[in-house]
């Protein structure tokens, strides 16, 4: 193999190995991929200076495996990646210990060790990975169906991102982990039979699930969880309208915490499995998040989340729900959810199209 600068790269040519932005240590192309127009263009946007390339030889070895390979989504080829059985291992033990130690306190054996809870999670957060590669790996692990103990990894990981995205101090960060983290205890209190219910909730049912917020906080109420961590558990379903519970409060009677993690848990919440559904595209939670959000969440928190988690899909591939599969080439920002879509040779800019929407991130 040899190395070739960017400029010099040509359609045809074998990537020798993974390639990472050099700020974040995202993945962006993975080692096997044939070089085209777009994949060289994507290198360029993320001003990656050189690549190894196999040599001629070794390119028209493996040229079937490699054909193979490109005849896979995105998503189907990270999932084939070390880094991504990895994180995997990484994210089920996290899952695991979570629901050991948890389950253990509410038997009365033991207290919450948050530290010891929330150091696995942070550990997983590093080795190279930004956000970008965190919303890649998250996306690709969607098909776990448990309402609690995964669910509750996913929001202490989105409500550190978006921490770091809002510019909080390290301590605020460690906190809004604890709290994504810590959120929906509760409900490990709540009958299993109603938590996995394929079917809609009976109002009765329904009104058993909205008791989880005050089960949590009772649990913890008198233990030594900082008192951010404790409102967030009791007031992350509040909505800055007052339409949330159980208390029915709204603006700055919400805990900033709360606020936070509340968005975490919903756009985990719509873009994860459920018993009744599978994963919902995160095109609709943002444009859910759209039409709604800025009466319901904190505004600054909610344009910040949108602004940013939008960019973490620019230029994967999607398919629009006319069957037609292209790539995320620019964000509008008026219309988040609503991009500017290659597709061949053709431009389709979904804010002046109402008809077409992204259907699947593929």
């Amino acid at each position: 193999m040899k190395r070739v600068i960017t400029k010099k790269l040509e359609p045809g040519m074998v990537l020798a190995d993974n390639v990472y932005t050099y700020d974040s240590g995202q993945l962006i192309l993975i080692k096997g991929t044939v070089l085209n127009d777009k994949a060289i263009t994507k290198l360029i946007f993320y001003s990656i200076i050189n690549v190894l390339i196999e040599d001629d030889v070794e390119q028209a070895k493996e040229a079937e495996e490699i054909a193979e390979v490109q005849s896979q989504s995105y998503g189907e080829r990270l999932r084939q990646t070390k880094e991504f059985q990895a994180f995997k291992k990484e994210f089920e033990g996290c899952a695991e210990n979570f629901k050991q130690v948890i389950d253990s306190a509410i038997a009365g054996k033991n207290n919450i060790d948050v530290v010891e809870l929330t150091t696995p999670i942070n550990e997983l957060m590093k080795k190279g990975r930004g956000p970008n590669n965190i919303f890649d790996m998250l996306h690709n692990l969607r098909n776990y169906d448990d309402a609690t103990y995964t669910h509750c990894i996913n929001v202490a990981m989105i409500s550190n991102i978006l921490a770091q995205w809002l510019k909080w101090d390290p301590k605020d960060i460690e906190l809004a982990t604890q709290a994504g983290l810590l959120h929906d205890i509760g409900k490990i209190l709540i009958p299993t039979e109603i938590i996995t219910k394929p079917a809609k909730l009976t109002n009765d049912e329904f009104s058993i699930i909205k008791t989880h917020p005050t089960q949590g906080y009772s649990l913890v109420k008198n233990s030594d969880l900082n008192v951010h961590v404790k409102n967030a558990i009791l007031m992350h379903h509040e909505r800055c309208d007052g339409s949330g519970y159980p208390l029915g409060i709204k603006g700055n009677q919400i805990d900033d915490f709360a606020k936070l993690v509340a968005i975490a848990d919903v756009y985990d919440a719509m873009t994860s499995a459920r018993v009744y559904r599978g994963p919902l595209c995160p095109f609709m939670a943002i444009s859910t998040f759209e039409n709604e959000g800025f009466q319901r969440y904190d505004a600054e928190m909610i344009l910040t989340f949108l602004s940013n988690i939008v960019q973490t899909y620019l230029l994967n591939s999607v398919r629009l729900n006319n069957g037609k599969v292209g790539e995320i080439i620019f964000i509008n920002r008026e219309y988040l959810s609503r991009p500017t879509i290659k597709c061949g040779d053709e431009y389709i800019d979904l804010s002046a199209t109402p008809g077409l929407f992204i259907q699947e991130v593929v």
